[in-house]
């Protein structure tokens, strides 16, 4: 068999009714290993997935195998390798529920993928004065890109409001919108408060309005089953490590009517039609955003996961992160003197849990759990205005994936009480 296509469809790893977390967790390598001693609870899969054994060797398969640069070579090795590259686009099509391979751009991540839509959409349609609005739960990722945009362009933005429960305040909403509004950039799911975000109302509201809606799929894609062409929405944005693919990864997905008219924002090999001393003409979609040698055995990684995922069903990852998360709620608010952030019902947020103790301070705890092999994470989440709208400096953050289960929580749980103890408190 050529071991060009062998790893090229890995078989699912699970049936389509219901997660066997037990079963699968044996396909994530590293969760066999101990971390001080005591077996690893990794919850911190909002800032970066695990990755399964046939991500890992997908990857070490096309540079064992198959390595060479894809689209530029007529032998044999190139083009294995750019069928390999290019099959994952159809991979991500079917994920995202689109048809148009043209209409989907690898990049380095999310990040780089908001990033291109401001710098060249926005460039060429913004104008001082021009309005974008955001919402209050923003990452970072999708906040400075618009900042450094309105700067540029003179345009303005403006922020949509949260409740105190962490859901959007849309029946404030419609009246944000105005003759200028031209963007609404929203996240799908909060990276902090877990909520996730209606995104169809909104790309309604907006489209009656005049204006496009970029969506940062960052936190919504590895959990909810996404669907771009029932959503309407006009760009979308995803990165490949937090839904068990490799780093280095990420997609644009964008309306082949608004790409053809936008301009490429880094010039290369690739992105090219024909080149001469006095100019350039560019490929067609979606190469012309690609420039130069692309990331092209993790992009085949990350078909592997996106394989890996649909083996699982996205509508089985949804309903276990439903369940585990209403479990992780139910543990936590038996513990007097913490806060959670974010919506109660488990229906309306994601497997993300922020938290605090009122008497110890975030990254005391993650310091004192990771000494009992508990990963969390403390900080700001890359998302300080939400923050600071919250009140707070800094969280604890449990995240939770297709490879947690009620131990894994009850370790929380049980390593909260423990820093209790440790800090001085009954």
């Amino acid at each position: 068999m050529n071991p060009a296509s062998a790893q090229a469809i890995p078989a699912p790893v699970t049936d389509t009714h219901a997660l066997d977390v037990n079963r699968l967790r044996a396909d994530f390598p590293i969760l066999a290993r101990e971390v001080h001693g005591s077996p690893l609870v990794y919850l911190d899969s909002a800032a970066t997935s695990q990755k399964p054994q046939i991500v890992i060797d997908t990857i070490s398969n096309f540079y064992r195998h198959t390595n060479a640069n894809v689209h530029r070579g007529v032998y044999a090795l190139s083009a294995q390798a750019t069928d390999l590259y290019e099959g994952v686009r159809n991979k991500v099509v079917r994920f995202i529920g689109n048809e148009a391979t043209e209409e989907i751009i690898f990049t380095r991540n999310a990040t780089e993928a908001i990033n291109l839509v401001a710098q060249s959409w926005g460039e060429a349609n913004l104008k001082a004065g021009d309005e974008i609005l955001l919402s209050e739960m923003e990452h970072h990722s999708n906040l400075v890109p618009w900042f450094l945009l309105a700067k540029r362009t003179g345009a303005v933005i403006r922020y949509l409001p949260i409740r105190p429960d962490g859901t959007l305040a849309m029946e404030q909403w419609e009246e944000r919108f105005t003759v200028r509004t031209k963007l609404v950039a929203i996240t799908h799911t909060s990276n902090v408060v877990g909520t996730i975000n209606p995104i169809a109302d909104i790309v309604s509201l907006a489209h009656r309005a005049g204006a496009l809606v970029l969506v940062d799929a960052a936190q919504g894609a590895p959990h909810c089953p996404i669907d771009v062409q029932a959503l309407d929405v006009d760009f979308l944005a995803l990165s490949a490590h937090k839904m068990l693919g490799p780093t280095g990864v990420g997609v644009l997905y964008g309306r082949r009517e608004l790409l053809e008219k936008m301009e490429p924002v880094m010039g290369g090999g690739d992105m090219i039609r024909s080149v001469k001393y006095t100019g350039a003409t560019w490929n067609d979609l979606p190469w012309k955003f690609e420039a130069g040698t692309p990331n092209i055995a993790d992009v085949i990684g990350f078909g592997a996961a996106i394989d890996y995922l649909m083996g699982l069903g996205m509508d089985n990852v949804r309903k276990h992160e439903i369940e585990l998360t209403g479990y992780a709620l139910s543990r936590f608010a038996e513990l007097d003197g913490l806060e959670v952030y974010g919506p109660t019902d488990p229906l309306k947020r994601a497997g993300v849990i922020s938290f605090n103790d009122s008497e110890i301070h975030p990254h005391d705890l993650a310091t004192i759990l990771d000494r009992r092999g508990i990963a969390i994470r403390a900080g700001h989440h890359c998302a300080q205005p939400l923050l600071e709208r919250l009140g707070q400096t800094a969280t604890a953050r449990a995240s939770f994936y297709v490879y947690n289960n009620h131990s894994e929580v009850d370790a929380l749980i049980e390593g909260i009480q423990a820093a209790r103890k440790f800090m001085g408190r009954s």
